[in-house]
């Protein structure tokens, strides 16, 4: 077993098994009997945990889970192993997420090549040919809005923006699986880069913060059951 399948197969081990009142989870012995590794193994894999604040080892008393104070990281990976994100963590993430995008539409408006601007124009391509199949943007959105970043020329920033996306991954095909909200987004691509285009860094910032106020208010809607009738669907997301 590789160390990143690891990572994530024992956070959504420790998450089940663990007990509901104490956070305690099994050993590192019972760890490495049911992964089938060595106990170093587990014992570095929960270092790793440890770092990202998913698990506390407490001397003499066991392994405990930590996760309501889990870095962006620990959330990345929890989306990918399938479990449930906290909902506050999630909006504070989307939060955050539209502080640091709207920035980057500022950047990418003096920063951008033709290479961008190709891509960002193919990936619009894209989505007009699965919205007239009636198909969700899902990864197209992804790829516009990290493109953005990519544009941006600063490397740190694009892998910060990209862990939004990953702690995400089971959240998009939620908020896009509705038709009218595939197009809306899709007209507001064009506008983002269009603006990107007129090197316009100041109406390329205000498109996109009205773009991403939509999936922040969808979000906190969630949350604060406003929505109760999508509320199922994003359980867990």
């Amino acid at each position: 077993m590789s160390e990143k399948n690891l990572l994530s197969d024992l956070a959504a081990h420790l998450y089940a098994s663990s007990s509901g009142e104490t956070g305690r989870t099994p050993s590192e012995r019972e760890l490495a009997e049911h992964f089938g590794v060595s106990r170093g193994q587990i014992r570095e894999a929960l270092a790793i945990l440890e770092a990202m604040r998913v698990v506390e080892r407490r001397a003499k008393s066991g392994i405990f889970l930590t996760t309501r104070f889990a870095s962006v990281d620990a959330m990345a990976l929890f989306a990918k192993a399938g479990l449930p994100l906290d909902p506050i963590q999630i909006y504070e993430a989307v939060e955050l997420r539209k502080i640091h995008e709207i920035k980057a539409a500022e950047l990418a408006s003096t920063r951008a090549t033709q290479e961008n601007f190709d891509r960002l124009r193919e990936i619009l391509d894209q989505s007009e040919l699965r919205l007239a199949r009636g198909e969700h943007l899902g990864e197209e959105d992804r790829d516009f809005h990290l493109e953005i970043v990519r544009a941006t020329k600063n490397s740190v920033f694009y892998n910060i923006c990209s862990v939004y996306y990953a702690m995400g991954v089971r959240r998009l095909p939620v908020y896009f699986s509705d038709a009218a909200r595939c197009r809306k987004s899709h007209a507001e691509h064009i506008q983002i880069y269009e603006a990107l285009k007129r090197r316009d860094g100041n109406l390329a910032q205000a498109l996109m913060s009205s773009h991403l106020q939509g999936a922040e208010g969808y979000w906190k809607g969630l949350i604060t059951g406003q929505q109760p009738e999508d509320a199922g669907a994003g359980q867990g997301a």
